[in-house]
């Protein structure tokens, strides 16, 4: 179970969530049940970017002239990813659609027509299309207060049940968007400066 009481940073970006409420009265799979509940699709693309990020890790401890060969593996992987991706997006999803605003390590946020009860737990599925990042696990609502647009609803989920793996990629994947995020900002203030 996923118990950290220093919770990750999370960023603002868009994805997509499917939700299904789970049976209070049954237990919330352990580890070794949640990897068997994830669909070969998951289980594919967990793989992939597992061994991705350990030959590439090993790869850049190689000189500079590796710089090529890495540069074109992670185009590569990139590409078996998006398929992937797209494979996954084309299955039939479990629960309701959701779009989110906010993800990171320790939880997501997401925006709902309806409001959800406080510590209920959701199987969720997640997808964030940007990062390919596609991941099961389940996450338990810690707030619920209306958006501050139309008649909606903000739901924070922290993460009850999710395997490390799936941790790492939300971790780096935050830390993508929001280095993309800071690079925006800094090229949209070196243009009001200039002009």
């Amino acid at each position: 179970m996923f118990n950290d009481s220093n919770p990750y940073f999370s960023v603002p970006h868009t994805f997509t969530a499917y939700l299904s409420l789970w049976d209070e009265n049954q237990a919330i799979p352990s580890e070794t049940v949640l990897r068997s509940m994830q669909s070969l699709g998951l289980q594919l693309l967990s793989e992939v970017k597992a061994l991705e990020a350990n030959c590439l890790l090993q790869l850049r401890n190689l000189d500079n002239e590796a710089k090529v060969v890495v540069d074109f593996l992670k185009l590569q992987s990139r590409k078996v990813d998006l398929v992937l991706q797209h494979v996954l997006e084309k299955e039939t999803q479990e629960g309701e659609k959701y779009t989110g605003s906010q993800f990171g390590g320790s939880g997501i946020r997401i925006i709902s027509d309806t409001p959800m009860a406080l510590n209920q737990t959701y199987k969720v599925t997640l997808f964030i299309h940007d990062e390919l990042v596609a991941i099961l696990c389940f996450a338990q609502v810690t707030a619920c207060q209306p958006a501050p647009q139309d008649q909606q609803y903000q739901i924070d989920l922290s993460f009850n049940q999710i395997l490390e793996s799936d941790v790492e990629q939300l971790v780096k994947a935050s830390l993508n968007v929001q280095q993309q995020q800071l690079k925006r900002r800094k090229q949209a203030r070196d243009e009001q400066q200039s002009s």
